[in-house]
C-alpha cells in the first residue's frame, strides 16, 4: 500500500484500506494533506496547551515528569511537548520510561520538537527505539530518522532486522533520505535487504522503494543478486534500477 496512505490512516486513526480510494493520487498531495491535518489537530486548543505548558514550569521536573505519565498521558504530552521550553522539555523527558516516550513519539510531530528530541540523550532514544521496534511501530521509526543526528540514526536502525528496517525505509517522511539511512549500516546491509525480500512477498514494496532510492553507485552492489529474487520481483527490481 502507498506509504503516504499508511501515515495519513496513523494520523487519523483509522484502518489504511479506508482510504483505498487515495491509491491513485500523488503521493505528495497524499503527504501535503496529511502535513495539513496533523497541524489542523496540533493547533486545536493552542491556547488551554500553551497554558498549560507554562504551568508545568512551576513544579519540580521529577514532579511534572511523574504527572506526565499518570495523568496527562502520551497524546497530551505529545501535543504540549513542542510548546516547553526546550531545556525544560528534556529535563522532563529523560525522567520518563522508555514506555510512555514511545508511547508519546506515536502521538508526536516531531517537526514541532526537533530541538527537543536532538538533545535527549542518546541512550534514551535507542531505548526508545527498542520499545517502538518490539511493537514495530515502523511508522514511529521512520518519521524519527529525519531529526535525529547520524550516530543516533545507526545505532537505533542498527536495532532492526532486515525485515523491520525495510518496513521502516518505506515510510520515512523524507524519501530521499532512504540512501543516506542505509549508508550509515554499511554495505553489507543492501544485499542482506534484497534476500530477505526475495523470502517475503510482503516486503516486496518496501524493497522496491529502497531500491528507487539508492544513489547512481550502489545499483552495482544490487545487480548481482537479483538472480536470485523470483522472476516477477527481479523485473520490477531491474526496473527500479535503471
Amino acid at each position: 500500500m502507498n506509504p503516504e496512505i499508511l501515515k495519513l490512516a496513523r494520523v487519523l486513526d483509522v484502518d489504511p484500506a479506508r482510504l483505498n480510494y487515495l491509491a491513485d493520487v500523488d503521493q505528495g498531495e497524499v503527504r501535503l494533506l496529511r502535513e495539513q491535518m496533523t497541524t489542523t489537530l496540533f493547533d486545536a486548543n493552542l491556547v488551554v496547551l500553551e497554558r498549560m505548558a507554562l504551568a508545568s514550569k512551576l513544579l519540580p521536573a521529577g514532579v511534572t515528569a511523574k504527572i506526565a505519565e499518570k495523568v496527562f498521558g502520551p497524546l497530551l504530552c505529545a501535543r504540549i511537548a513542542g510548546l516547553v521550553d526546550v531545556s525544560r522539555g528534556v529535563d522532563v523527558a529523560k525522567r520518563l520510561s522508555p514506555k510512555f516516550l514511545a508511547s508519546v513519539a506515536a502521538e508526536l510531530d516531531p517537526r514541532r520538537a526537533t530541538s527537543i528530541i536532538t538533545r535527549i540523550p542518546v541512550t534514551t532514544v535507542v531505548a526508545v527505539a527498542e520499545e517502538l521496534t518490539r511493537r514495530e511501530d515502523w511508522i514511529t521509526l521512520g518519521r524519527f530518522v529525519g531529526h535525529l543526528p547520524d550516530d543516533t540514526v545507526r545505532r537505533c536502525v542498527g536495532l532492526l532486522d532486515d525485515a523491520g528496517l525495510l518496513r521502516t525505509a518505506y515510510v520515512l517522511d523524507d524519501p530521499t533520505r532512504i540512501y543516506h539511512m542505509l549508508s550509515l549500516l554499511g554495505e553489507d546491509r543492501l544485499p542482506s535487504l534484497v534476500r530477505a525480500a526475495a523470502a517475503d512477498e510482503s516486503l516486496w514494496a518496501p524493497a522496491l522503494d529502497v531500491l528507487a532510492h539508492l544513489n547512481e553507485t550502489r545499483p552495482a552492489t544490487v545487480r548481482p543478486l537479483l538472480g536470485e529474487l523470483p522472476e516477477e520481483l527481479r523485473a520490477r527490481a531491474e526496473a527500479a534500477l535503471d
